[in-house]
């Protein structure tokens, strides 16, 4: 029929049987045009209807829309041309072939169709429709057949058709054009995003990347330079789309779950039954009682929730991502069995020389296409399967955090806040791994399957012999894996314990370097890592083998393979086809191989973190129903019958409390300690559990915690808290709350940056601006839990007058005071006095009073206690550490004992300024500061506020690492042992190209001779050398690994010896500026990174690195004509790499820089649940949430597309080799057999996967070398004096104890002020010194000056006659004993407490700790002195402390003491205790005692006056009382009016 139709002939099979070979003419004009029109015409009406469901605003005309539209407009008159020519042409045929008009009338159809689609597009936001694009390829691939045939047929005969010809030709150029406009994307003004508006081709090979990537090359990229993520997959988007198919799923799970409890407790009862013959209501009775008894028995073991309807609301979520990466996946697996066919095809047009050369042509083109066609669909594939990560990891993040705001008291009491945020960042994190690679799971067992029909297909049944190898070796590598893994898990204990210790080193480093006990810490360290590193190397060794091994299995899988194949049958020769073919098959199956049992236990952990979610998930929620709003109430707050409980399944702790509360009163509860008042306070907020009754409430409520929560950033948004800012309202609120003395103090004001949980705050502070932040907030009822617990009696006063009390800020506000301040009762309108959760009286002070119940009672045993108003103190700003801000020193302050257990960090408190920073990285805080202040002097503004950034910046590297790190490195693992491990990878990749080599020899042999007469003895020689050839890969891998195994963990020792050591020696000053945690950081993650991940990525680099060059000279060595290719391709690869490893660790250090303030916000957000609901403030946490995740998805989206953008370049190249070494092989036919040929084009096809690996490893390389880096940057720091110097001190020194100061200067830090000006005085043998001075006056400094913690800056310091500047620290130090003001412990045993270098006999420690009151405590433990003491010394009081610092003096007997007199921490009867044993057994020392309350010094011998660094008074009390001096004034407030009054 269609030969009719064309008048010609259709299809004869001799067309191809020539040199020459082309197609008929009428199938070229037949089925090759239909094919593109049918797929255009096909898809069109489903195009233009989506694009008429989901338009947008019509967007402006472009040049490019113009270009594209006139273009297929000159198509359309094309066609018109040749249907009229043919209708006009009078041709000498009687007929003219239908084929020459129904064509042309075909294409105006379809030219019209596609204008208007082009058109339509002006409707969408990618103004490029992926199927157009590909009907432009279709059309000019099929079209270039006819487009052949056409210009030979004219080149035969010049005039034959030439009017057609020239309209074909012409048409096939503009379609060429069309397709290359349409490769361009056009920029739609909605959008700034170039992903949404890029066009089809740009898109499936990344190139709307390029331009970040070229932003990246050029200057290192900032959050502001990576793009916004697609409106359907932010965070609010996401979760909304889930949560609609997580409340069915949950539903349905929640109804199983019942039944399965019905099931069960039927079948139960029914049992009962048989025993009880009694009614069916009480064997119900006694089931629930049982059923609580069990579940108190097992709490926690097995606990109902609804369980697997996760996955399934997930699914429903994201299927249609899940469909689209399934069918890329499925295509490209089919399409990587195709590559060992065309390979067969190749290698037998090699060997046969018959064959027409342009199958060898066909078949190199072919193989480029399907190797382009597989990488676009993998990348793709990749690039939805990572995004489906991303956006599976953002909802479950942003549901945790959600359910986190409204997870009820019950079921919150199971998670402590780390728990909670693991599963946000460990099990988010588990099941993004998993979705990454969820199509594996079927694929592997696809391509398993494949892989073993085709090999089948080849060698027969002598493949299960290989394959049972490669089975084989699964077990023995999953021994190994496990083996390794426990090791790890040992190492992680060991690793724990040293950074445990590390954490205490630097907690305590002050008490190091006072006691110089430096020494026996470092050797702990050093202990627990010389175990760390022996299990490093065994865990090294470990992963020699195994990498020894799955270095083997393709070697001995295919000599095993080939020997059986060959021996089994002697008409089985081997030859290149079956080999080659082989091989490559056997190399696509190992992936799968070993990717199955990964992707298995990666399934099982996450089905782990999968139960945990959904635990949570499906929590019950807080039940708020007893807490009724009524605007129309009367009352403002009223408690009917409310009983409420914190456990369902414990007795209630508020029990029928009735109590009204009218507007505007101020109502105090007042009780012991755990009468309930705080658990009032909870329920009034809906945060317990309701038993029965309810608590009606009129209006808003603002809240203060007993423990108040600081948010980190500023103090102003602390108080601010979402609102606007009032200045005045502002200003009022800081002065009432008693904040304005300590804003002075700290460096920026209400803009200084408070740390984490507020921990450069004094608990006075924190609380104050805890109400502040209450006060601010214009709410109605207040309720305050004791907020004046941890203020100074007289701020308290202050603060009672200003905010609370009859006249303050919020006088006419309902306030509900929680308070233990008996003296503020009076003033309140009334009291409820509680008990054990329940009121006891309730009313007036004076009617409580005269009623001389309960509250009298109390009132009388407090009055007793108090005594006069607490203690005097010499402080002029009494309240206890509040303006300690930053001061300073620390030293002088008292701490509340709340303060006392907070780390080192907080010793930050210490300083003033804080910063040598440079004057740029000072731009931002000044920015802020003086957006507070006016400034319009110049001077002011070159100095920025110093120290209002607490801490310095941490220095983030931009930029390539400099080469001499690796050198540093590579140094520390030895030149000697890198020369050998090298070697050895030389030597097995020389071995790799000679089993190749040999394996074509072989192969070769099948020409010369054919099955009947093939030697045996030649037949096992092959075999023989082909074996060994293979074993000695192996052996030299193996051996490479073990030498850099031993290399690295000889490199990761010298590195962390050389880091402990200089941190060790670091001045006090560098721990002061430095927080704990940043240091210990280099302890933990990049002393890791540099023992596990650094070896291993370079291991991987040098074996990449060394097997794209052995592929590269086998290549070589076949056609050396392939060096002209590789040079511009390898420039091309340098280049890409270049641009892309400069971008991707950008990206990737701002994705570790923004997901750590998503944990750090929930972590705050978890801790500050109660004060958030308060104060109703859900949404606009969960607002902060979505922005925080949504700018690191941007982060990370970015860095999965620049992968992708990578990858398809590298593939690109990759299939490039492959393309030209296949046309080589065409070209030098005449040259190559098919053995050589296989083996090239089988190395070839491994390159593709090599070529991505070795990028990969090299910017993970640069990624981990920053480890090296940051401890290098360590390991620089400058030190303090040397601990030992040639001038050693005479022995016995000092024997007298002479002290004097000689105009002795000194300062915090080069940039500071002096803090001491000139001290001049002599201390004689054996004299009491007291030394008094207000706070900041320098008394502090004086022990630090002593110690040399702080160099002078001017005159001396001389002891018995040797000046202390001239000795070493350690020599100085040992001679000198101090009681330091809070007491620091180690954890370890008591007596590594009290002599960590075992100098002393246990006599001499039970003396020393029976003369500090210890020794019946000691005495009495189990253990004695190996009792273990807590991290901190947390086990023992602080008065028990206090006495082993006083006992750790003791011991050391030196000549001179120094004590900084501890403050809150002692109750008096111990601090008598002191003050006794130190008057009796210190009577031969000199003492200098630091005082804060003046009696401790009353009966010293002289008296130092401190004022701004100077002395100013110098002399026995006596004297001093007698003059009206500075410390008579002292003396006075304290009440001390001679020198006998200072009884308790």
């Amino acid at each position: 029929m269609l030969e009719e139709f064309c008048n010609s002939t259709f299809w004869n099979s001799s067309f191809l049987d020539s040199p020459e070979a082309d197609l008929p003419l009428c199938f070229e004009q037949t089925v090759l045009v239909w094919i593109p029109l049918g797929f255009l015409w096909l898809l069109a009406p489903w195009q233009l209807l989506h694009v008429y469901r989901t338009k947008i605003k019509r967007s402006s005309i472009t040049k490019l829309y113009l270009a594209k539209q006139v273009l297929v407009g000159f198509l359309l008159i094309l066609a018109a041309i040749e249907l009229v020519l043919v209708l006009t042409e009078d041709s000498g045929e009687a007929t003219v072939p239908a084929i020459r008009y129904t064509n042309p009338s075909l294409y105006l159809g379809t030219w019209l169709l596609v204008l208007l689609i082009q058109y339509s597009r002006r409707w969408c936001v990618q103004k490029d429709s992926w199927f157009l694009s590909l009907f432009w390829i279709l059309s000019i691939l099929c079209g270039s057949f006819q487009f052949q045939t056409l210009i030979r047929t004219l080149l035969k005969d010049s005039n034959s058709n030439l009017a057609y010809s020239c309209l074909f030709f012409i048409g096939y150029a503009l379609q060429i054009l069309v397709l290359i406009l349409s490769a361009f994307s056009e920029k739609d003004a909605s959008s700034n995003n170039p992903s949404f508006t890029a066009s089809f081709l740009s898109s499936i090979t990344f190139s709307w990347y390029d331009s970040i990537v070229m932003k990246g090359y050029k200057q290192p990229l900032t959050l502001e330079d990576v793009w916004d993520v697609d409106e359907q997959i932010t965070t609010k988007a996401l979760v909304s789309k889930f949560e609609k198919y997580m409340v069915e799923e949950l539903q349905k799970a929640r109804k199983t779950l019942q039944k399965q409890q019905q099931r069960n407790t039927q079948g139960k009862s029914g049992e009962r039954l048989h025993d009880l013959n009694k009614n069916q209501s009480q064997s119900q009775d006694i089931l629930v009682l049982e059923e609580v008894k069990k579940k108190k028995k097992k709490s926690g073991t097995t606990e109902k929730f609804p369980k697997s309807w996760l996955v399934k609301s997930l699914f429903k979520t994201f299927y249609v991502i899940l469909l689209k990466s399934f069918l890329l996946k499925l295509v490209f697996d089919l399409l990587t069995f195709l590559n060992p066919q065309l390979l067969k095809l190749l290698i037998s047009f090699a060997n046969d020389p018959d064959m027409y050369v342009w199958t060898g042509y066909f078949y190199s083109v072919l193989f480029f296409v399907v190797a382009l066609i597989q990488s676009l669909c993998l990348q793709s594939y990749f690039q939805m399967c990572f995004m489906l990560g991303v956006n599976v990891r953002t909802t479950i993040m942003a549901s945790i955090y959600k359910k986190a705001l409204t997870l009820s008291n019950q079921a919150r009491k199971q998670y402590t806040i780390g728990e909670t945020v693991n599963l946000m960042s460990v099990d988010a994190q588990k099941l993004m791994d998993v979705t990454n690679f969820i199509h594996l799971l079927w694929s592997n067992v696809l391509q398993i399957a494949l892989s073993i029909y085709f090999l089948w297909a080849e060698l027969g049944p002598s493949i299960l012999a290989g394959v049972g190898v490669m089975i084989l070796l699964i077990p023995v590598n999953g021994l190994l894996a496990s083996k390794s893994r426990a090791i790890q898990v040992k190492n992680m204990k060991n690793k724990d314990k040293r950074l445990k210790i590390m954490n205490e080193i630097l907690s305590g480093i002050k008490i190091l370097k006072y006691f110089a006990w430096e020494p026996s810490f470092k050797n702990q360290v050093h202990e627990l890592r010389k175990k760390e590193l022996k299990n490093l190397l065994t865990f090294g060794q470990m992963q020699s083998v195994m990498v020894f091994l799955l270095y083997l299995t393709p070697v001995l899988v295919s000599v095993i393979t080939f020997s059986v194949y060959t021996l089994v049958d002697s008409n089985n020769v081997l030859d290149a086809e079956k080999a080659f073919t082989s091989i490559t098959l056997f190399n696509i199956l190992r992936f799968p191989l070993s990717m199955l049992p990964m992707v298995i236990s990666s399934l099982l952990q996450a089905s782990v973190s999968r139960e945990r979610l959904e635990k949570y998930l499906g929590g019950d929620d807080l039940d708020t129903s007893a807490i009724r709003r009524d605007s129309s109430s009367d009352k403002a707050v009223q408690f009917s019958e409310a009983s409420f409980t914190w456990d369902r399944d414990s007795e209630a702790t508020i029990r029928d409390v009735n109590l009204d509360i009218m507007p505007g009163q101020l109502v105090a509860v007042v009780g012991t300690v755990g009468s309930g008042k705080s658990s009032l306070m909870s329920a009034m907020l809906g945060e317990m559990e309701d038993v029965h009754g309810h608590i009606t409430i009129k209006g808003t409520i603002a809240y203060v915690p007993q423990q108040s929560w600081i948010q980190n950033g500023t103090i102003k948004d602390n108080i601010l808290f979402g609102s606007e800012l009032d200045e005045k309202r502002y200003q009022q609120v800081l002065e009432a709350c008693a904040l304005l003395p300590d804003l002075e103090v700290l460096p920026g004001g209400d803009l200084a940056e408070i740390g984490e949980k507020g921990i450069n705050l004094s608990g006075g502070q924190k609380q104050r601006i805890s109400l502040a932040r209450a006060t601010y907030q214009n709410s109605d009822i207040y309720v305050l839990d004791d907020p004046l617990s941890a203020v100074d009696a007289h701020v308290g006063r202050h603060i009672f007058n200003k905010v609370l009390g009859p006249n303050g800020l919020l006088k006419g506000k309902t306030r509900l005071l929680v308070t233990h301040s008996i003296h503020f009762l009076p003033q309140v309108d009334e009291i409820v006095v509680l008990g054990n959760g329940t009121i006891l009286e309730k009313g007036s002070y004076n009617t409580l009073l005269a009623k001389k119940g309960l509250f009298a009672k109390i009132l009388k045993t407090f009055t007793k206690q108090t005594g006069p108003e607490g203690e005097a103190t010499v402080n002029e700003d009494s309240e206890e550490d509040d303006d300690c801000g930053l001061m300073p020193s620390v030293e002088e302050i008292p701490e509340e004992v709340a303060s006392l257990t907070m780390k080192r960090e907080n010793s930050l408190h210490r300083t003033l300024s804080r910063s040598s920073r440079s004057r740029s990285r000072h731009q931002k805080s000044l920015r802020n500061s003086l957006k507070t202040r006016n400034v319009n002097t110049l001077k002011e503004e070159e100095e920025p506020v110093k120290g209002q950034k607490l801490i310095k910046k941490e220095f983030i590297q931009t930029g390539k690492v400099k080469f001499s790190i690796y050198l540093k490195y590579l140094r520390a693992i030895g030149w000697y042992l890198i020369f050998l491990i090298i070697f050895a990878y030389v030597i097995n990749s020389v071995a790799y190209i000679g089993s190749n080599l040999w394996l074509s020899a072989w192969t070769n042999d099948s020409k010369a001779f054919n099955g009947t007469n093939y030697p045996a003895s030649q037949r096992d020689m092959r075999i023989g050398v082909y074996g060994v050839l293979g074993l000695a890969q192996g052996v030299f891998v193996l051996m490479a690994n073990l030498l850099s195994a031993h290399g690295s963990t000889h490199a990761s020792n010298i590195l962390h010896r050389q880091l402990l050591n200089n941190i060790l020696q670091a001045p006090m000053s560098f721990f002061d500026t430095t927080p704990t945690g940043r240091i210990v950081n280099r302890f933990a993650g990049d002393i890791s990174t540099v023992d596990d991940t650094l070896p291993q990525s370079l291991r991987s680099w040098i074996l990449c690195f060394l097997g794209i060059i052995s592929t590269l000279v086998m290549i070589c060595t076949a056609t050396p004509v392939f060096i002209i290719v590789i040079i511009p391709l390898s420039i091309i690869y340098v280049s890409i790499q270049i641009f892309y490893v400069a971008t991707s660790r950008q990206l990737k250090r701002l994705d570790s820089v923004t997901r750590s303030p998503i944990y750090s916000h929930f972590s705050e957000t978890v801790s500050g649940l109660s004060v958030i609901r308060a104060f109703e403030h859900q949404q606009r946490f969960l607002k902060h949430n979505e922005v925080g995740i949504d700018t690191n998805q941007k982060c990370v989206f970015s860095w999965i597309v620049s992968n992708r953008w990578l990858a398809v370049r590298l593939e690109l190249i990759g299939n490039l080799i492959v393309f030209f070494s296949s046309l080589m092989m065409v070209i030098y036919k005449a040259t190559l057999s098919g053995d050589t040929v296989g083996f090239v084009l089988s190395n070839a096809l491994n390159i593709t996967q090599t070529l991505n690996w070795l990028v990969r490893m090299t910017s993970e390389i640069e990624t981990n070398i920053v480890a090296v880096e940051r401890i290098n940057e360590y390991i620089k720091v400058e030190n303090e004096a040397p601990w030992v110097t040639d001038k050693r001190p005479p022995p016995g020194w000092p024997s007298k104890g002479e002290i004097r100061f000689n105009n002795y200067q000194v300062r915090y830090r080069p940039e500071l002020d002096l803090v001491l000006r000139g001290i001049t005085c002599d201390i004689r043998s054996m004299e009491k010194i007291g030394v008094v001075g207000r706070t900041g006056a320098g008394k502090s400094s004086l022990t630090n000056g002593l110690f040399r913690i702080l160099e002078a800056a001017g005159g001396q310091i001389i002891i018995d006659g040797v000046d202390i500047a001239s000795i070493g620290l350690h020599d100085l130090r040992e001679k000198l004993t101090i009681i330091p003001q809070d007491p620091i412990l180690f954890s370890g045993s008591l007596r590594m407490n009290l002599d960590p270098f075992n100098h002393y006999s246990d006599e001499e420690i039970w003396k020393a700790l029976e003369l500090a009151h210890l020794k019946t405590f000691v005495a009495g433990l189990q253990l004695g002195l190996s009792h273990e003491v807590a991290e901190a010394g947390d086990n023992l009081s602080i008065g028990q402390r206090q006495l082993l610092c006083l006992a750790r003096a003791l011991l050391r007997k030196s000549k001179i003491l120094i004590m900084d007199e501890a403050t809150a921490a002692v109750d008096l009867e111990t601090d008598h205790l002191i003050q006794m044993t130190i008057q009796k057994e210190f009577s031969h020392c000199t003492t200098i005692t630091i005082a804060h309350r003046l009696h401790t010094i009353m009966d010293s011998d002289k008296i130092i006056v401190l004022d701004n660094g100077k002395i100013v008074e110098y002399g026995s009390p006596q004297e001093l009382l007698r003059n009206s001096g500075p410390f008579y004034l002292m003396a006075k407030e304290a009440g001390i009016e001679n020198v006998n009054s200072t009884s308790f």
